[in-house]
């Protein structure tokens, strides 16, 4: 804040409170327009050039006598608050409003102070620069956790025999004598470990937060894609509610095994994670478990399993024995 504008500020004051007379509040002790010697029809050009001169004239550097310079560094800090207002068409137009309705004292006080603190940078390049921020976050979150989960599956015993039966088979890890020559074993040794990776992420159907990332899971891409997805979100309940509320048709295969999922309260991800055969769809459709009451009956049967195969799990039994003996809030360490 420069001192002509507080001495506006103060100035306000007085003249509200006190008896000497109001004073600009953005200019201090002039109107803004006679300090730029301009009428409020003035044009831009004319606030340029005036600007201009008047600064050249009052620039503090011309002075050397320390009084004279410092009624020219006050001067030419009011001629450029001057500028500043009246350059920009909105805030001049707020400046004409305060001229207008002086009496509006407190609402000027909100206008004034409302665009000076806004933040300068342009709205829309923080949102760009904010978005792109957050999807290349998200794109490289995504590949680390995919290239976590490639690096637990080569070191699988199970995955990787299979991996390199199927090599094997290819003829991929068939060592040729010529071309190895002047190789180190290490070496060797990290090229079959890339044909055992790539196998492997060729052969496994990765799913969920660790799955190999596309450009569709991106932010940038999704918010392109919002509204087609909103219409086909909307088509899809908007044809349900029609077909299966008020028409009342039977479901169809497809829209049963949907009702099946959403009964379990699983993604997409998640129920072709569970149930990645045909075969187990099936038998999911043979239960009819898109009946409410079947999926509940069935759900208390999976639960009844589960808890008698936890009481006869020796671990389960292990750890209950020391939450009993114990407790959630103990801790103790193995010397032996």
């Amino acid at each position: 804040m420069t001192l002509g504008t507080l001495a506006g500020l103060v100035g306000v004051t007085k003249g509200q409170f006190g008896s000497e007379p109001p004073v600009d509040l953005y200019c201090g002790d002039m109107n803004c327009y006679e300090v730029l010697g301009l009428s409020r029809d003035s044009p831009k050009t004319d606030v340029k050039s005036s600007y201009r001169k008047l600064a050249a004239k009052w620039h503090p550097d011309k002075f050397r006598d320390e009084e004279e310079k410092a009624v020219a560094e006050e001067k030419f800090r009011q001629i450029a608050s001057a500028y500043e207002v009246l350059k920009d068409d909105d805030s001049r137009v707020e400046y004409n409003y305060m001229l207008d309705h002086p009496e509006e004292m407190w609402r000027n006080y909100y206008r004034y102070y409302s665009r000076r603190l806004a933040p300068k940078v342009d709205v829309r390049i923080v949102l760009f620069f904010t978005i792109s921020v957050i999807s290349a976050v998200q794109y490289y979150s995504a590949w680390s956790n995919y290239e976590e989960a490639i690096k637990y599956l080569v070191t699988v015993p199970k995955y990787r025999i299979q991996a390199t039966e199927i090599a094997k088979e290819d003829g991929l890890m068939k060592r040729d004598k010529k071309a190895d020559k002047g190789k180190s074993k290490e070496e060797i040794k990290q090229e079959d470990e890339k044909v055992i990776r790539s196998i492997i992420e060729e052969k496994m159907d990765i799913k969920g937060g660790f799955a190999k990332p596309t450009y569709r899971d991106m932010l940038w891409v999704q918010l392109v894609f919002l509204p087609y997805t909103l219409w086909t979100w909307t088509y899809f309940y908007t044809r349900w509610l029609w077909k299966f509320g008020i028409k009342r048709e039977e479901y169809g295969e497809e829209e049963k095994v949907y009702v099946i999922r959403r009964n379990m309260g699983l993604s997409q991800l998640q129920f072709d994670a569970q149930y990645p055969a045909d075969e187990d769809v099936t038998d999911l459709l043979d239960q009819e478990l898109w009946v409410y009451d079947n999926f509940k009956e069935w759900k208390q049967e999976k639960d009844d399993e589960m808890r008698i195969k936890m009481a006869q799990s020796g671990r389960y039994k292990q750890y209950r024995r020391y939450m009993k003996n114990h407790g959630p809030d103990r801790m103790t360490f193995d010397d032996s």
